[in-house]
């Protein structure tokens, strides 16, 4: 995924056993919305006849159940697909659950091919339906069933469209492919070539030449017959009408991104890229010392954000009637040039005794890259050739909304959000409003992801707005409405929403008190929803418009669902640094008794990925430290799982109170967690420990650190220990580039800190981490073994990528972690 779970977030397993439950939160005012009043009592958890073991809850999580994943509706609406795959089986079964009598089958291998896809193209009165299985082209009608097999080949294609006249385009690698429904014809629309173009024939130049063919008839007789050759070759292309069209050359330094078709098949709008970029080096690798061959094996990896250069793109028109290509010139984006940087760059030139002048600069542009969504960047109207981009600046502090004058290669901004810290890779979704010039989008202008429509010939008008976010929007098959997900009633409660375009009525559709993702089936009448509670892991179900939900798959185990889990209570925190309030999930000891004489510890676990929100009243991703937490509980802590600045779910502002400052807000926030323990939940505040993983580690290396006395004691697992070594995507958004902003660096890199270390850090991680490198603990050790601390301890991990695999693994760490808090916090 162009997603979070690449990026200091939950392992691709955790996603694949709950499917969407962590990945799918939107944003809100912590202060604007109701919440848990911090007055409120506290109230004890149920008791457990048998209490949790580490063994049981980091067993192969299959006994909790192996949930319906990457479910979605039939073409026709009278079925749901989905697939399951237990957590230690490497394939995948395919399931159909017909919605007449709830009755499931899996399908057969031999007719994956025919079920309804979950990806696809719909042909402009959406009669047909085209997808790709296995690398192959298949086209559905869609009122018979009926299904044909265009293409039978191993090689992958890259995308495809109807036409206006109901042909099928699809382009794989560099050629454009076009069937003509009538007649069945293939034909080869358009070829690129990245290659210098042929030189023609022409008369010699040089003295040499002209003397070489004046004198020597040989070399008279060859240069005739190229040039009669070239000529007949000319005519031929022109006059037979049978011939592919000649192709396009682009030149040699460059390689092909994306492409798109114009609905009348004219025109391609081509992104392109230096091929130079690999986005690494030949230095950027890590060993694997458990090799097949017993050998230590260099596995390639990604690039460092000190190190990654990244390129925009060139943009090109190819106009493939008149065979004219044409770059498109930037000027058209609003603030193009603006020297965003200017002020950090300023201040790093202070601080290393320089002065910095501000001056106008092309910007590195490109299509814009939300990690979430799958839709293009690139987006045609659907009866027009008339173009509208979404573009990026590498400096990730501008988004346009553009359309594209295609004979005359000229961007005219639509729609310019600029944010002075950085753009959200997420809450990007635009489109078209069919029969009409008006586009709708996302954008976090307001403070918060709203909908909006704007004409291209009038001003943009909100069609929500509010403290929440709205995410996730679909245009009805009859463009009547706009469904979209948002958390309006409570930052951590998502619910579906719809609002007519006509009217403006806005509607819930939706009335659930956990977190939920939707998709709205092809005919528009029904929802089908995967939702999840605090204690109870996402199920799928069924809502007709209008109707009752009916509950479709029961894949929680009967071990798990009638086990008396702790349903945390989420809580508002006042912040005392001015953010508001911090919301944050509690768990409390059996029998809490607030009045009790003797104090309880505590311990504040800290949820990865930074941008992220866990103190929702959905189920966790994190279901292995929902257990965990059950079970500290269990022995006698409290537990506060805390939604720190730069999590998910609260608003811009939220997001972006970390920029060039990362671990400090959300230390103060600690802080105040602590705090409110010792005043609301009778927590001994010199008890109390943290621990967490990938951004929860650093933020354990954080508060460590430059918070010495706040905790006892911590766990970072697969942390990150200095920012210039973690990704470019990720790292530039938040903290600029080291090159253009070292002081952000050094603010914001627990190396940088280390020499505050008092009490105790555990270090644990995974030697095979592709994502936060070993390196990273590693020069952190020998950075505090330098500094002569001896209050630290490490574990690393042979097999281990940065989501852990397997259960022994989970067992081992856990169990250190455990007696981490029992040696210094009882």
């Amino acid at each position: 995924m162009k997603t979070l779970v690449r990026h200091l977030g939950l392992s691709a397993l955790t996603l694949a056993m709950l499917s969407g439950c962590a990945a799918t939160s939107s944003q809100a005012p912590l202060s604007a919305l109701p919440a848990t009043p911090v007055t409120q009592a506290l109230v004890a958890p149920p008791a457990a006849d048998s209490p949790l073991t580490l063994k049981q809850i980091m067993a192969n999580p299959d006994w909790m159940g192996v949930s319906a994943s990457g479910a979605y509706w039939s073409d026709n609406g009278q079925s749901v697909l989905f697939y399951r795959q237990p957590s230690a089986s490497p394939i995948r079964q395919y399931y159909r659950l017909n919605l007449a009598d709830n009755v499931t089958a899996q399908l057969a291998l031999d007719e994956l091919h025919l079920a309804s896809q979950r990806q696809g193209v719909l042909n402009q009165d959406n009669t047909r339906k085209a997808y790709v299985y296995q690398n192959n082209l298949f086209v559905k009608q869609l009122d018979s069933g009926e299904i044909t097999q265009f293409t039978r080949q191993r090689e992958p294609i890259d995308g495809m469209r109807f036409l206006n006249n109901g042909d099928l385009v699809y382009w794989q690698g560099t050629r454009v492919m076009r069937i003509h429904q009538h007649g069945a014809m293939v034909e080869q629309l358009a070829e690129l070539q990245f290659a210098k173009a042929p030189k023609e024939v022409t008369a010699p130049e040089t003295f040499l030449a002209k003397q070489n063919q004046r004198l020597i008839q040989f070399v008279a007789k060859q240069h005739e017959h190229a040039k009669a050759k070239a000529q007949y070759q000319q005519q031929l292309q022109q006059q037979d009408p049978s011939l592919v069209a000649k192709p396009f050359y682009l030149g040699e330094k460059e390689t092909l991104v994306e492409l798109s078709v114009s609905p009348d098949g004219r025109y391609l709008f081509l992104a392109l890229q230096d091929k130079a970029y690999k986005g690494r080096t030949d230095a950027d690798v890590m060993p694997n010392y458990l090799d097949a061959k017993g050998h230590v094996a260099m596995v390639p990896v990604r690039a460092r954000v000190a190190e990654d250069k990244l390129p925009g793109q060139r943009f090109v028109v190819l106009d493939l009637q008149s065979h004219q290509q044409q770059d498109v010139t930037l000027e058209g984006l609003s603030g193009y040039d603006d020297d965003v940087l200017a002020s950090v760059k300023a201040e790093n030139a202070i601080a290393q005794g320089k002065q910095y002048k501000s001056e106008k600069n092309v910007r590195a542009i490109r299509l814009m890259e939300d990690w979430g969504w799958q839709q293009s960047a690139m987006q045609w109207q659907q009866d027009k050739n008339t173009l509208a981009v979404m573009l990026e600046a590498t400096d990730n502090k501008d988004r346009w909304i553009a359309t594209v004058d295609l004979g005359k290669g000229k961007f005219t901004t639509q729609h310019r959000l600029h944010d002075d810290a950085w753009i959200n890779y997420d809450y990007n979704q635009f489109g078209w409003l069919p029969g009409a010039d008006t586009l709708y989008y996302l954008s976090e202008q307001s403070g918060y992801s709203q909908l909006y429509l704007k004409p291209l010939s009038g001003k943009e008008r909100a069609l929500t707005s509010g403290h929440f976010v709205v995410s996730d929007i679909t245009l009805s098959p009859d463009s009547q409405y706009i469904y979209y997900k948002a958390n309006k009633t409570h930052p951590g409660k998502y619910n579906v929403y719809r609002v007519h375009l006509g009217t403006g009525k806005d509607e819930q559709l939706t009335h659930w008190d956990g977190v939920l993702d939707y998709q709205l089936n092809l005919q528009g009448d029904a929802l089908l929803l995967n939702a999840s509670s605090l204690t109870q892991p996402d199920e799928l179900y069924l809502q007709p418009i209008g109707g009752q939900w009916q509950q479709l798959t029961h894949s929680t185990s009967k071990a798990f669902a009638e086990y008396p889990w702790q349903a945390p209570q989420v809580v508002a925190i006042p912040s005392s640094h001015g953010a508001g309030s911090i919301y944050a999930r509690v768990y409390l000891p059996a029998g809490f008794d607030a009045s009790r004489a003797a104090q309880y510890p505590a311990v504040l676990f800290n949820h990865g990925a930074g941008y992220l929100q866990n103190a929702h009243y959905g189920f966790s991703g994190y279901f292995r430290e929902f257990m965990f937490n059950n079970l500290l509980a269990q022995r006698g802590y409290v537990v506060l799982d805390m939604d720190y600045q730069g999590s998910k779910g609260y608003g811009r502002d939220w997001r972006t109170a970390i920029y060039r400052n990362m671990g400090h807000p959300e230390v103060d926030d600690l802080k105040d967690g602590v705090a409110w323990l010792a005043q609301h939940a009778h927590v001994d505040s010199k008890r109390v420990g943290t621990y967490g993983g990938s951004y929860g580690g650093f933020l354990t290396f954080m508060s460590l650190f430059t918070a010495p006395d706040l905790f006892q004691c911590g766990a970072a697992l697969r942390p990150v220990a200095d920012w210039a070594h973690y990704n470019a995507p990720y790292t530039a958004n938040i903290l600029n580039t080291p090159d253009d902003d070292p002081l952000a660096y050094r603010r914001s890199s627990p190396i940088e800190h280390a020499q505050g270390l008092k009490n105790h850090l555990l270090i644990l991680g995974g030697i095979e981490d592709d994502n936060v490198f070993f390196q990273d603990s590693v020069r952190l050790v020998q950075r505090l073994i330098e500094l002569e601390n001896p209050n630290f301890d490490m574990a690393y991990y042979p097999v281990e990528h940065h989501g852990f695999r397997e259960p022994s693994s989970w067992l081992d760490e856990y169990r250190r972690i455990l007696r981490l808090f029992e040696s210094h916090l009882r």
